[in-house]
């Protein structure tokens, strides 16, 4: 049975009252104000003591937990630090994450832009969701649950059909949030293919998504970051960061697989020209660089070898 939470207030509790504590899930209030309608989690912003997921603040997470060693549990499973091996692709993955990708664009984005006109996502403890809107108000997926929040009431349903689900959260399902390359909406009635495991295993490759593209957008000196959102037509965590003037500008995203890969990739799609001759830049779907999930899933600090292969994108495009 899913329970009620608030991320940042459930983690201060945790962490006890000596600290101010930013997370990378969304958390209460809900934010009424353009142009996101959404918080900002993990941003320390004026409070510079606060304790972060990333390098931003004066301490971060895995600082704390070399101090706090009975954190650590905590911290891994929300990806805030000690973050470590990821799982195994779960069976009939595809199958499983085209369902999500149609919950996600039809009805959890729909949820949200129904309210206040915006649909992007976020992660979400072993799933995604939307940001709190409206009166405290958060759609959630947790591993094949569809979990609907609103202040501290919560109710919950296995994942069935896109009409149990809409009539769930009570709106009707759209295609509004979808893309060019998001998958037919398709028979509303029709048993969706989702699993408690790719579910699962969907909140571990965004949670550590969150974790990466937060650490790039704080990179000292980027230009012109945008936030981290979860797009559900393309169903990726993505942000752009980068000089567009200069060529450096680029969509850096963790996609959970597509119709050209079947498994998740970590990508850089640059914005402006590359240099085809640098082995990089080996992406031959789009204009950019791309890491699968087999380069990532044999290394204990999966973390690190993203943040890594992202970085490297992103000083090739904006060297001095």
């Amino acid at each position: 049975m899913a329970l009620a939470h608030n991320p940042q207030t459930d983690a201060a509790a945790l962490v006890g009252n000596n600290y101010t504590v930013r997370v990378l899930e969304p958390s209460r209030p809900a934010v009424d104000e353009a142009p996101f309608f959404a918080d900002d989690p993990a941003s320390p912003g004026a409070d510079a003591d606060a304790v972060t997921p990333t390098t931003a603040g004066t301490q971060s997470w895995e600082e704390l937990i070399r101090d706090r060693p009975d954190l650590a549990g905590f911290a891994r499973t929300h990806w805030l630090a000690n973050r470590g091996p990821l799982p195994a692709v779960p069976r009939n993955y595809p199958a499983a994450r085209n369902a999500f990708h149609r919950l996600a664009y039809s009805v959890v984005a729909e949820a949200r832009r129904s309210a206040n006109g915006k649909f992007g996502l976020r992660y979400t403890h072993r799933g995604f969701g939307t940001p709190f809107f409206g009166d405290d108000e958060q759609v959630r997926v947790e591993g094949a649950e569809l979990v609907h929040q609103h202040g501290d009431r919560v109710v919950d349903t296995p994942i069935t059909t896109l009409r149990a689900a809409a009539e769930f959260v009570g709106i009707a399902p759209t295609t509004e949030a979808a893309e060019h390359d998001s998958p037919p909406l398709g028979d509303l009635d029709e048993p969706l293919a989702v699993t408690p495991e790719a579910g699962e295993f969907l909140g571990q490759w965004y949670g550590l998504a969150w974790a990466v593209l937060e650490e790039l957008r704080a990179t000292p000196d980027a230009f012109d970051p945008e936030r981290v959102q979860l797009w559900p037509g393309h169903f990726d965590p993505a942000l752009a960061v980068g000089n567009a003037e200069t060529n450096g500008r680029a969509t850096y995203g963790m996609s959970p697989g597509d119709d050209a890969h079947d498994e998740p990739y970590v990508y850089v799609g640059a914005w402006g020209d590359v240099d085809r001759s640098d082995p990089y830049w080996n992406e031959q779907n789009f204009n950019g660089a791309s890491l699968p999930y087999s380069d990532i899933v044999s290394s204990p600090d999966p973390y690190q070898v993203v943040l890594d292969f992202v970085r490297a994108g992103y000083d090739k495009l904006n060297a001095a």
